[in-house]
């Protein structure tokens, strides 16, 4: 008996404390009401902030209020504002709006080198958050030294070192704009110096965007960003407007595509073709065939249109992503953890230690108990009419 009651001493005790600290948290935002309007306006606004910048805190100083921290969103600052003018609360305003005034002329970088790695962290040592590759303009606003504070165009924040990117005066950003352009469409491949093909200027990834020069024989002349020259074999790309002109996504490409990268290692944060998380796989599946996803599992599942939830695979079209984690209970919300495409045939491909397929037939060889028992749900994103879904096509991303 004595065991049992020790054993619910530190449930007891993390109990109070779990109370007290709620107390607390209740008592300091009584003292400082401005906190809850904070809250409140975040969650309207920035909910995630791996998309959404509102780092806003306040402290109160002689009697009134000192608004600080740093927000890339005007308008969710307007709002604050807005509401504690008519509470008729005082404060001082200290925040940040960004980008800081060093990039108000200069807030567009274009990818300079195949594959950029973002960190979640200014620092070589942090934690790989995403990749952006060659081509890819990005928003700048701020740096820490060699790192920059950036924005992706599916609106995730990162940190990326100076060798990354390539920062443009907004002029010379839209000149970029409007030049003319060609994407690589192998998997991997290089440039060079010249049409010998002899040495190297870079590597190339699939997706790779670079400025039209000219044509010389079999190969395109390209421009990098920073100025240097190349040449690319036409073999292995095409004028970025002749491609998007011939972007008809379809189960079957989108199938094609995902078994171009069969083997890919998996590489946490990665979304190119040199390694893929789970959903930096489908990520760069559905953007070489024109259409950019979220980022992550978790916001993918929030994106296209629910077609399943009950494990009825009849349901479920080539194409479509499925999800796995852990469901939703009365005190926790559900949890992505993995994503997947569905390829038919009771099969779906994925990344997970390496790219490869698995199936949901417990007859196959390649049966997949561990995905299968975790299994949530499955979104339909081809062809779905989604704020979430950008359409190379209807959007001017590479091109005015």
């Amino acid at each position: 008996m004595m065991k049992n009651i020790n054993s619910k001493i530190p449930f007891i005790a993390l109990a109070t404390i779990m109370v007290l600290g709620s107390c607390k948290n209740d008592v300091v935002k009584k003292e400082n009401p401005i906190l809850e309007y904070i809250d409140d306006v975040k969650t309207i606004h920035a909910p995630d902030k791996r998309v959404a910048l509102f780092n806003i805190d306040s402290k109160a100083v002689n009697n009134s209020f000192v608004l600080k921290g740093e927000s890339n969103l005007p308008e969710a600052v307007n709002e604050l504002k807005t509401k504690l003018n008519e509470a008729k609360i005082e404060y001082i305003d200290s925040i940040q709006l960004l980008p800081t005034a060093e990039f108000k002329n200069s807030n567009w970088a274009i990818v300079k080198i195949s594959v950029a790695n973002l960190r979640s962290k200014a620092g070589h040592s942090q934690e790989l958050a995403t990749q952006a590759t060659l081509g890819t303009p990005v928003k700048v606003y701020k740096n820490d030294g060699d790192w920059y504070l950036i924005q992706t165009p599916d609106n995730y924040l990162a940190w990326v070192d100076k060798g990354g990117i390539e920062i443009l005066n907004n002029n010379d950003f839209k000149n970029w704009k409007k030049a003319n352009k060609i994407i690589y469409t192998g998997i991997t491949g290089f440039s060079y110096t010249s049409t010998t093909g002899h040495e190297i200027v870079s590597d190339l990834v699939a997706g790779s965007i670079l400025e039209l020069v000219a044509e010389e024989g079999l190969f395109y002349q390209v421009k990098y960003p920073d100025g240097r020259l190349a040449f690319v074999n036409k073999d292995e790309a095409q004028t970025y407007n002749n491609w998007l002109k011939a972007l008809n996504p379809s189960q079957e490409s989108l199938v094609a595509t995902s078994k171009q990268l069969m083997g890919l290692p998996y590489l946490w944060g990665g979304t190119s073709s040199k390694g893929v998380d789970c959903s930096g796989f489908t990520k760069t599946i559905y953007f070489l065939n024109g259409m950019v996803l979220p980022r992550d599992a978790s916001q993918q599942v929030n994106a296209g249109t629910i077609v399943d939830k009950d494990k009825d695979f009849s349901k479920l079209a080539v194409g479509d992503l499925l999800f796995f984690g852990r469901p939703a209970t009365d005190s926790t919300k559900q949890r992505v953890v993995h994503v997947g495409m569905w390829i038919g045939d009771n099969k779906f491909i994925h990344s997970s230690g390496r790219v490869h397929i698995s199936s949901i037939d417990k007859d196959a060889t390649n049966f997949d108990e561990f995905n299968l028992n975790r299994y949530l749900q499955s979104n339909r994103m081809l062809h779905q009419n989604t704020e979430a879904i950008l359409e190379l096509k209807n959007a001017a991303l590479f091109i005015e």
